[in-house]
This record gives structure tokens, C-alpha cells and sequence, in this order.
């Protein structure tokens, strides 16, 4: 916090002289004497929210912009593929996170229902090809587009149908964590 109320006073110096400013026209605007705003910008006076709120009004900018909130930091991920049975295996989320996402790609040869069953929640969306699971007693495909969400406490497996490869996006997370995908009917804008 002290490094970012520490910018805050050159900030206000550059803001000043990029609008043509002058410590007077400022504090006419702000109601903030001259030697305040003025120590203010050269770091001899701590910056509030009582003194900064009339500036960034004046300004018109948003206050973390003055503030220099923290910098953010590359958003993409650059997942490594792993071989986990046969499939490939991207993850698509950091650690640590309640939720994990993934990428997998599953060979045709992936086609033999093995079930397991552990703690937790998942919900698995088809990319391409047609996905094989079986949960409980059902055995269901899926085709491109659809998607499916169980608790990961009944028996369960999901793999090719063995005619081609299988593109899928899984996320798990921890039990009663429940990802509801909201879709629109295909025929509601018809009223069918």
C-alpha cells in the first residue's frame, strides 16, 4: 500500500501538467488550498481519500487509475500437454483454484469403460467427436455442443466412442460446486 500512495504525488504532478493546470486553477476546482495539493504532488503530505476524492471528480478519472492500482499481469496460460492414459491432457486453470480446467483429448483407442468414483463435481463440454460416458447405469454419447454434469461420487467414465478421437473441456471442483451452463432454447425466438 505505501508503494502505490507513494506514486500517487507524481501522478498528480504529470495529471496537472498534461490538463494546463496551474496549483491555483486546481484548487478552485477542487476546494483544496495551493500548499496542500501542492505538497500532495511532491510527497510531503499522505494522500486520503478526503483529499483525493475532489481531485479525481475534478479530473473526471477513476480513482484506482490515480492510485495506481496493481499492475496485471499476463492473463493467458500457456499449458504444457501431458500424457495421462492415453489421453492428452491440458490444464486450463492456475493453481491453486476451487475449480480445475482442462482440455483433454482422448484417442479412439480410449473405449473401454473402466469406472471410478471419488469426491467432488464435474462438468465435461464436447469440442468435437463423440464422447462415451457412462454413469451409474446409464451409458450415454455426446455429441459436439452438448455437455453433461454429475457428482463425481457415482461410478463413472467417459472416454470414445471408438469411432475417432474426442475433444473435451472438464471441469472439476469440489462436491456441491455446481456449474450451471445457461442456454438459450433454439426455437424461443419462434415461441415453439
Amino acid at each position: 500500500m505505501a508503494f502505490a500512495l507513494a506514486g500517487v504525488g507524481p501522478r498528480l504532478k504529470r495529471l496537472r501538467s498534461q490538463r494546463g493546470l496551474s496549483l491555483a486553477a486546481l484548487s478552485e476546482l477542487t476546494g483544496i488550498s495551493k500548499s496542500t495539493l501542492s505538497r500532495l504532488e511532491v510527497g510531503q503530505r499522505r494522500p486520503s481519500l478526503e483529499l483525493l476524492l475532489p481531485i479525481v471528480r475534478a479530473y473526471r478519472i477513476p480513482l484506482d487509475e490515480l492510485i495506481g492500482g496493481p499492475e496485471v499481469a499476463d492473463p493467458r496460460i500457456r499449458p504444457t500437454p501431458r500424457r495421462v492414459d492415453g489421453s492428452v491432457v491440458l490444464a486450463l486453470t492456475r493453481q491453486p483454484s476451487p475449480l480445475h480446467t482442462f482440455k483433454t483429448i482422448i484417442p479412439p483407442e480410449r473405449n473401454t469403460p473402466d469406472l471410478c468414483s471419488h469426491d467432488g463435481y464435474e462438468w465435461l463440454y464436447v469440442v468435437s467427436g463423440r464422447l462415451r460416458l457412462v454413469l451409474a447405469d446409464q451409458d450415454i454419447v455426446l455429441e459436439a455442443g452438448e455437455a453433461a454434469e454429475f457428482d463425481t461420487r457415482l461410478p463413472h467414465w467417459f472416454g470414445s466412442t471408438g469411432a475417432g478421437a474426442v475433444e473435451v473441456l472438464n471441469i472439476l471442483g469440489p462436491q456441491g460446486e455446481r456449474i450451471h451452463m445457461r442456454v438459450k432454447p433454439e426455437n424461443s425466438a419462434t415461441g415453439e
